[in-house]
């Protein structure tokens, strides 16, 4: 399979890994195109590419850019196809969303309003960089880690999670995307590795008042 990849920081670059372990080819990309990407690309195994050139290359793309910058997405080339939506926000650095600092918006209903046409997902999001490889699979007691996915569109969520799989981690299935708010950013299940069975019960606990203190999960 073919993974284009939109970013080229440091979840980007653990995802381009991993896809290329896995045997897909893998394309990465930031703003400045690929003659800036040479390091990254070498590090990865990846080609290196312009925005454009990765969205239209993937047959499944990877969003990871800060929340600020979706509106540049090329959305008419990721039209028809599966996104995953691997962002956070980070007020500090995207500036106060109202809409989201309110609940009344999930950050992936925000880039999938961005992508008409586009089949988001919610994935990615909620692992430490450090953490996607071979080693943050497995938990202390060797149990599989899972993450959770959020989507829309069935048979998009389910490519996302053979390709989790593919990757050696477990999935549990969040629900839709207006559900993904469950594993943003502060939420209790944030980037703590869980058993799929623990995390499908914490994503059910997890409330709109639910939040852990800023920066616990680092």
């Amino acid at each position: 399979m073919k993974i284009g990849i939109i970013g080229a920081g440091a979840i980007a670059q653990a995802v381009a890994k991993l896809g290329r372990e896995a045997g897909h080819e893998v394309m990465l990309s930031n703003s400045r195109g690929g003659p800036t990407l040479a390091e990254a690309a070498a590090a990865t195994g990846a080609r290196a590419g312009s925005a454009a050139e990765a969205a239209a290359f993937g047959e499944l793309v990877l969003v990871a850019i800060p929340l600020h910058r979706i509106a540049d997405l090329p959305a008419g080339l990721l039209a028809g196809k599966t996104v995953i939506d691997a962002n956070n926000y980070y007020p500090e650095r995207d500036g106060r969303i109202a809409a989201l600092e309110e609940g009344r918006i999930t950050t992936s209903a925000l880039v999938a309003s961005h992508l008409d046409g586009a089949q988001v997902v919610k994935a990615f999001n909620a692992i430490l960089a450090r953490e996607l490889n071979g080693a943050g699979t497995r938990l202390p007691g060797g149990a599989q880690r899972a993450l959770p996915v959020a989507g829309d569109h069935p048979s998009a969520k389910a490519a996302v999670i053979r390709l989790m799989v593919e990757f050696g981690f477990g999935a549990v299935d969040a629900g839709p995307l207006s559900e993904s708010w469950r594993f943003e950013r502060a939420r209790p299940v944030y980037c703590v590795p869980l058993a799929e069975e623990p995390l499908r019960e914490g994503l059910a606990a997890t409330t709109r008042d639910s939040w852990v203190p800023e920066g616990s999960w680092r």
